[in-house]
């Protein structure tokens, strides 16, 4: 299988140990997830808002399944490992929810910032991860991997635009 780490046919081979890395990493960032969008759509006010985290959850669980078959894809067992940036990344957005939480106005728009962090550090990871995918010419990790990054940014993007018409004026629907 040209997928293996010591394939010595596979092109960028000496990406593979860090593309795993990254792997795992997203992995366990993508179950840590799984927690915060709960509190976040339980804090949010706006009912567009809510509606996009239960979304964006829903979303998550189907990329993990996909990042389990991205590591099926290159022959080994999906493994997540803790991610220390999304633990920061959610405990900042506790601390977002404690500190805004008394005001309506407010807090909506801090969520959104808390996310679309959160949403941006996926983004990084992703666009890192097919390109090192392309790089070995593992297809279909490359595939899957793409599929999840268009995921990412459609969230940054439906985050902005209920930021634009109703957390950052406050307008609410």
């Amino acid at each position: 299988m040209a997928n293996k780490k010591n394939d010595v046919q596979m092109p960028n081979a000496h990406l593979h140990e860090l593309f795993v890395d990254e792997l795992r990493d997203i992995l366990g960032a993508e179950k840590q997830l799984l927690k915060g969008l709960k509190k976040l759509s339980e804090a949010a006010g706006s009912e567009k808002l809510k509606n996009a985290f239960e979304t964006h959850y829903a979303q998550t669980e189907g990329q993990i399944d996909r990042l389990k078959e991205v590591f099926n894809s290159i022959g080994l067992t999906a493994r997540g490992k803790k991610c220390k940036a999304m633990e920061g990344l959610l405990e900042e957005a506790d601390e977002i929810i404690e500190s805004f939480g008394g005001e309506p106005q407010v807090l909506d728009a801090a969520l959104i910032t808390a996310a679309q962090k959160v949403e941006h550090y996926e983004i990084a990871s992703y666009g890192t991860l097919v390109t090192f995918a392309k790089l070995m010419e593992h297809a279909e990790a490359e595939e899957l991997l793409a599929a999840t990054l268009a995921e990412e940014k459609d969230t940054d993007s439906l985050l902005t635009e209920i930021a634009l018409t109703e957390a950052n004026t406050g307008v609410t629907a």
